[in-house]
């Protein structure tokens, strides 16, 4: 287990689109997943994918903690969890605009649309494939980390660039402690 380096915005590695995974079981998989979690802890993230710690393989963990949820919230926290190889399928056209941040993009944030449901599949590193349906906050958050997959960063999905700004100069009341709606917390957790 370590804590790896970031790559920032402007590495060649964040352009790539990443190679598949052949054995999700591989143990070499399980201490790239290891190595994700303890890098994005040490930062504080929900999520992390493996071409931001100069890996340009299909992996991602995530998680969806308690404090990132509004009164209200209809959702259980999500713990880590570790995604080999995802397929995402945006279920409608439905979009909304949600403020967004980035480990390779420190200190920055803007206002990117997303897709409002999504289908997602993906293997575990036991090899397993689950397949569910995801929501809101949680579609958006599998949306942006998989994107790290195909070398996008969410600038490139911005439709106003005007809205870039840094978080320090924005302040709470565009990007406040709960910047997500309680409706975009309604599913359970898939498991």
């Amino acid at each position: 287990m370590a804590i790896r380096k970031i790559a920032r915005m402007g590495h060649p590695v964040l352009r790539q689109v990443a190679a598949p995974i052949a054995d999700p079981t591989d143990p070499e998989v399980a201490r790239l997943a290891r190595d994700l979690v303890d890098t994005c802890e040490d930062i504080g993230g929900n999520g992390i994918a493996a071409p931001q710690v100069h890996e340009s393989v299909r992996m991602f963990v995530y998680r969806v903690r308690d404090t990132v949820m509004p009164p209200g919230a209809r959702m259980a926290p999500i713990p880590w969890t570790v995604v080999v190889n995802p397929v995402l399928e945006p279920m409608g056209e439905e979009k909304k605009l949600y403020w967004e941040r980035c480990l390779s993009l420190p200190d920055l944030c803007g206002q990117v649309p997303r897709y409002r449901t999504i289908r997602f599949r993906y293997s575990g590193l036991d090899g397993t494939v689950t397949e569910y349906v995801a929501r809101g906050f949680h579609a958006r958050l599998l949306q942006h980390e998989h994107d790290h997959l195909d070398g996008v960063l969410y600038p490139m999905r911005m439709a106003d660039m005007s809205s870039l700004a840094y978080v320090s100069e924005r302040g709470p009341a565009v990007y406040p402690a709960f910047p997500f709606d309680a409706e975009d917390f309604v599913e359970p957790a898939p498991r």
